[in-house]
């Protein structure tokens, strides 16, 4: 099959593209970095330099092709993240129903259906084409966003930078804490990007014909049993993650000088995982768990933590 890969080579798409590549399948992946040319020339695919914004270029990437991947990268430099991800999708659907592609899947998010800004998944439902949308829990590699802030780095006034994992951190001496308006004993699914590439690998070569969703997880627990694994990995068993109220955690934002809008919308997300809606959601699919744990993950996570401690 001719499957064209967005996202560059990204934590999702670049296990995906190897996976593609090693299954036989002529795969092309979409980067707007020049430079990521040769490695992806490297896994054995094609590189289409170009930007999501362009539909002119998405067009002519995804003519031809059997299946299609699409993401929307999430930017935090968009004062209006509801904007922003509703013009990327329009972008996409337009390439798309151009192009006559007979199979997308496309990477949404656990909460999508619960939160305004992020719901773009309306957008593809005028396709006439087989239509996949990937709902994944909590990415384990969020915790790299936050490695300065488990470190101690990062203060504004007495609130800390803000990462796009929504989590906060402090440490004092030998007390450390994660913190968020969703966190504590809040359950949450948590997953690999390997098994979120494995999972989109399975579906782009399918043909379902009415659209489907598919959640993907790869272990489920509370916000402080993360940050334990987290914390012991890296010599700080104490960490711990406290959960804020949505209003601390929006002057939080403010204070960190999130554009206003774009903090009520992560505000919104957290607020939904809080909820316990997610998870509800995510139980009523049944979907079969992936298999990288998170305590493996915490492994890698060590390894490159210790690397910049310096």
């Amino acid at each position: 099959m001719k499957i064209v890969v967005t996202g560059s080579l990204g934590n999702i798409s670049r296990p995906l593209a190897e996976a593609l590549v090693g299954q036989g399948h002529a795969v092309t992946v979409v980067s707007s970095d020049d430079g990521k040319r040769g490695p992806i020339e490297k896994l054995g695919a094609t590189a289409a330099i170009g930007s999501i914004s362009d539909v002119g270029f998405l067009t002519e990437t995804f003519k031809g092709a059997d299946a299609v991947y699409a993401m929307i990268p999430l930017s935090f430099t968009e004062p209006d993240l509801a904007e922003y991800l509703r013009r990327m999708a329009q972008n996409y659907a337009q390439a798309l129903k151009s192009a006559g592609t007979k199979r997308v899947v496309l990477m949404s998010g656990w909460a999508a259906d619960l939160v305004k800004a992020e719901n773009a998944e309306h957008y593809f439902d005028g396709l006439k084409a087989s239509l996949t949308i990937m709902r994944p829990g909590s990415f384990y590699t969020n915790f790299y966003q936050s490695m300065d802030l488990i470190k101690g780095k990062g203060f504004i006034g007495k609130f800390l930078t803000f990462r796009y994992s929504g989590i906060w951190a402090l440490l004092t001496g030998k007390t450390g804490v994660l913190m968020g308006n969703c966190g504590g004993d809040d359950r949450i699914v948590f997953v690999s990007p390997k098994d979120i590439a494995d999972a989109v690998a399975e579906e782009l070569v399918l043909m379902p014909k009415e659209k489907t969703i598919r959640y993907v997880g790869s272990e489920e627990m509370t916000c402080n049993q993360a940050a334990k694994i987290i914390g012991t990995a890296v010599g700080k068993p104490w960490l711990k993650w406290v959960l804020l109220s949505d209003k601390e955690m929006l002057n939080g934002l403010k204070m960190a000088k999130v554009p206003e809008k774009l903090a009520e919308t992560l505000v919104e997300m957290q607020a939904a995982m809080h909820s316990g809606k997610t998870l509800e959601n995510f139980h009523c699919n049944q979907p079969k768990m992936g298999k990288t744990k998170l305590s493996e993950f915490a492994k890698e996570f060590a390894t490159a933590y210790h690397a910049t401690q310096h």
